[in-house]
């Protein structure tokens, strides 16, 4: 039997996990985590992923869609990080409301049906993103009344999901990170790479927008923090928590640091946000009306992103969960740059 070690250990009744979503960024990230503190682990997800095999993680096929996969999946399972999710700013509502909500769904029910003590709920900082600037917002911000995507209005449904559930049989909290980076990330640093190489980025106005984000390995210890004080502390489930670096950068700097870690130019050019709300809105009408295939190359959503401050308190995690960001972005960016150059 595993010994139990590191932030999660130390309670031999947890033994085995379960993490939805093991091959997405986080999810495989977590999956190496929970291996090396000596965890038995079995992931749930759509692919074979060979790698997570190799690793010795115990590898279900399955739809976190489909009630009777889900349910064998948490048999015997102690522990069930949720990291599963559909994301993106493009696509049909339906399919993210099969994937976020009731998926969500289908992963409370089967943890309660299996006698699962504890849910670790992985939402998105950006389901209290209306459009508008968030300076040093906490949990206490209510969810926009018009979300700005498919993704976060489902995200959110999920999230309320998980902490209504939460009781005395199934103690939940959610986690709430911010535009996650680091080595093996498929989304924002290869997005951003690719269109500053291929001369597609342009700064969004000239104003200062300060942003948070969050690295890989301070969400994966922000998961583990939430086990362990679950455990120990009777008020920290039923509760939301946002997860970041706790560093508030402009978000060109953020854009250029990534691109600089990438051997590319930074960016320079400036368009008004008024002419990147409209092309971005021409684009998506285009989209639509001719049905075309693949998401537009450039999204009102993004926009708003681009033109307002969304940066968070992350003391509630600090004081209920014991979280501290280990990983500066400085840090961060360093080992980003090792890694990209290894990749080539």
């Amino acid at each position: 039997m595993p010994g139990k070690i590191g932030p999660v250990g130390g309670e031999e009744d947890i033994i085995k996990v379960l993490v939805t979503g093991g091959g997405g960024f986080i999810g495989k990230a977590l999956c190496r985590a929970l291996l090396e503190l000596g965890y038995y682990v079995t992931s749930l997800g759509r692919g074979d992923y060979p790698e997570l095999r190799r690793l010795g993680v115990r590898v279900i096929m399955g739809d976190i869609a489909d009630t009777k996969i889900v349910k064998a999946a948490c048999t015997e399972a102690d522990v069930v990080f949720h990291t599963a999710a559909k994301v993106g700013v493009w696509g049909r509502y339906v399919d993210f409301y099969r994937t976020n909500v009731t998926g969500t769904q289908n992963v409370i029910t089967a943890c309660l049906d299996c006698g699962v003590g504890t849910l670790v709920f992985t939402s998105s900082a950006s389901v209290v993103f209306g459009g508008r600037d968030i300076c040093g917002g906490n949990e206490d911000l209510p969810y926009p009344l018009r979300p700005m995507s498919f993704y976060t209005a489902t995200k959110a449904r999920a999230e309320q999901a998980v902490l209504n559930a939460n009781s005395p049989r199934l103690k939940t909290v959610s986690l709430r990170p911010h535009l996650v980076w680091g080595p093996g990330d498929p989304h924002i640093v290869p997005r951003l790479v690719t269109r500053a190489r291929q001369g597609r980025l342009r700064k969004i106005g000239r104003r200062t927008h300060l942003i948070d984000t969050t690295y890989i390995d301070n969400i994966i210890n922000a998961h583990l923090c939430a086990v362990k004080a679950i455990k120990k502390k009777s008020d920290t489930s039923g509760r939301a928590y946002f997860i970041t670096n706790g560093e508030p950068i402009p978000v060109w700097d953020f854009v250029n640091l990534v691109l600089a870690a990438a051997d590319v130019a930074p960016v320079t050019k400036v368009v008004s946000p008024p002419l990147a709300l409209a092309f971005a809105g021409a684009l998506e009408f285009t989209y639509k009306s001719l049905n075309l295939k693949g998401e537009p190359p450039f999204v009102r959503f993004v926009v708003h992103e681009m033109c307002s401050s969304h940066w968070f308190d992350i003391g509630s995690a600090k004081q209920y969960l014991g979280y501290e960001p280990a990983v500066t972005v400085k840090d961060g960016m360093k080992r980003l740059e090792e890694w990209m150059r290894r990749g080539k």
